[in-house]
């Protein structure tokens, strides 16, 4: 009786141990990340605070790319004086125009921070809502009144801690237009305007040098108080109330996006359902 009461507690505390361990797991991958950005323009970096727990998805697709370099060597493309700072997109290979870079799929828009000064969030295709890739911009004021109503909402996924001078510097240069691509910060002398880069070289571009991990070993973001959103996302489908059909059912609007696309995902899951259904009634014979 002794030796069964005892394994039983053995087993019982392992359990706890393993779920304990688990549980500091799970705690540790949820850490908040600080990145930071160096550009050519300044010996100091960007660092920002990303929102790894609140916009998990936006946040591993921005630290995706991190990881692979993407964003190395590439450059600032779009600069709106006393709105927005863009990059992520493109890179200069010797020529105009400049090239773009072969993004990942799009990633799902979750929008719960307000656009305000200060912030990154992701750029997408105008008139779709889940188009985000590879492309982000900093908001160089308060943004929300248009950014935060318009295309579903823009994802806010990170806050400046410390360089947003270097940011605003970005807006002072010569703004120059190539093949559609309009406020591109160029570095020249005063003398010169966009028309004497014909032929600019890597000097002339605000350069992304680097994106990488600063710190991640704690949860950081909690120190922050960002503002969320004036629209609300009242089902979590990463479309704000007024942009959405269905704003109380989710899996509504779900619906209607793959019926868009032909219906594939929504035969799949009626095929599946069907297999689970014949599966349990077999299982009862």
């Amino acid at each position: 009786m002794f030796n069964q009461i005892t394994k039983k507690n053995t087993r019982t505390l392992l359990s706890l141990i393993g779920i304990a361990t688990a549980s500091l797991t799970l705690a540790n991958t949820a850490n908040a990340t600080i990145v930071e950005i160096k550009t050519s323009l300044s010996t100091e970096s960007i660092k920002v605070n990303l929102f790894d727990t609140t916009t998990p998805e936006t946040v591993k697709n921005f630290l995706n790319y991190l990881n692979e370099g993407h964003y190395t060597n590439s450059v600032i493309h779009r600069a709106v004086p006393d709105f927005i700072v863009q990059g992520g997109g493109f890179e200069f290979t010797g020529e105009w125009p400049l090239t773009a870079l072969v993004s990942d799929a799009p990633v799902i828009n979750e929008p719960v921070y307000s656009n305000v000064q200060g912030t990154i969030a992701m750029a997408k295709k105008g008139n779709n809502v889940h188009s985000a890739t590879n492309q982000w911009f900093f908001n160089l004021k308060d943004n929300s009144d248009n950014l935060d109503r318009q295309n579903g909402g823009f994802t806010v996924f990170g806050q400046v801690i410390s360089g947003m001078d270097i940011i605003e510097n970005i807006t002072l240069l010569t703004l120059c237009t190539s093949e559609g691509l309009e406020g591109i910060p160029m570095v020249m002398d005063n003398s010169q305007t966009c028309g004497d880069m014909s032929a600019p070289g890597m000097e002339n571009f605000v350069v992304i040098e680097y994106v990488g991990i600063f710190d991640n070993t704690k949860v950081t973001d909690s120190d922050l108080i960002p503002l969320k959103s004036k629209e609300p996302d009242s089902d979590g489908d990463g479309v704000i109330d007024i942009a959405d059909a269905f704003p109380s059912d989710a899996n509504k609007y779900l619906k209607e996006a793959e019926e868009s696309d032909g219906g594939s995902i929504a035969w799949f899951s009626i095929v599946m359902l069907a297999l689970v259904s014949t599966r349990k009634r077999i299982l009862k014979r």
